[in-house]
């Protein structure tokens, strides 16, 4: 499996990006500048975590409006991968690949912690190798705007359509998320958005690897 990861002025995690994609797929990975208008020919694109244009206007905002997004858009209307950690997540939600928003966090501060998810769903190629409701993986966040809201419709419908990808564990929620959403995928399970950063839990020499098992599940559905 050959990824790219699109870099905009101010990502800052293209380089632990990279790192999980070599250390999960044996490849390496290509990087994409935000006025590129066209993809390589790769199956996953990912959107990693950082600062993009510095959060002005609102964090994701005007990544959401770069040149290469109407390339992502395409990869995606094609059933291929997409994979937006933190950062990369707003920038997703901005753009109108996924629902809902992502707002301040509840304490209204800076959080860098670890935290439990729980999968929600085996059925997409993120997840295929995890119990729906069983599966735990222990992996860090980094965010300050990471709340994310949907209304109750909204809420509903990614329930009633198995969307919803990772939870935070009970008690664990770090932003207030509604119903402790932490991740969540679009209609055709092929975009994945979610806060915390699965590619900083690679390796057991930096604390852990259960992130692995995001990156290898798309190994196992190519």
């Amino acid at each position: 499996m050959r990824a790219a990861i699109v870099v905009f002025p101010g990502s800052n995690r293209e380089r632990d990006m990279a790192l999980a994609c070599q250390r999960a797929f044996g490849t390496e990975p290509v990087y994409v500048w935000h006025r590129d208008t066209h993809l390589p020919d790769v199956d996953l694109v990912t959107l990693p975590g950082g600062f993009s244009y510095g959060d002005y206007l609102r964090p994701g905002a005007i990544a959401a409006r770069a040149p290469i997004m109407d390339s992502i858009r395409i990869h995606a209307e094609k059933g291929r991968p997409v994979l937006g950690v933190c950062n990369g997540f707003q920038i997703l939600i901005e753009s109108g690949l996924l629902q809902g928003a992502l707002l301040r966090n509840a304490g209204l501060k800076f959080v860098c912690r670890e935290t439990t998810l729980i999968c929600g769903t085996s059925a997409s190629p993120f997840t295929s190798e995890m119990q729906a409701g069983k599966s735990r993986i222990r992996v860090p966040v980094a965010h300050h705007d990471g709340g994310y809201f949907v209304t109750s419709d909204q809420q509903k419908m990614l329930e009633d359509q198995d969307l919803i990808a990772f939870r935070y564990e009970r008690g664990d929620n770090p932003n207030g998320s509604t119903a402790d959403i932490a991740g969540v995928l679009n209609a055709g399970r092929n975009v994945l958005g979610l806060m915390p950063h699965p590619e900083n839990a690679t390796d057991p020499l930096a604390g852990g690897d259960d992130g692995l098992v995001i990156f290898k599940s798309l190994l196992a559905m190519a």
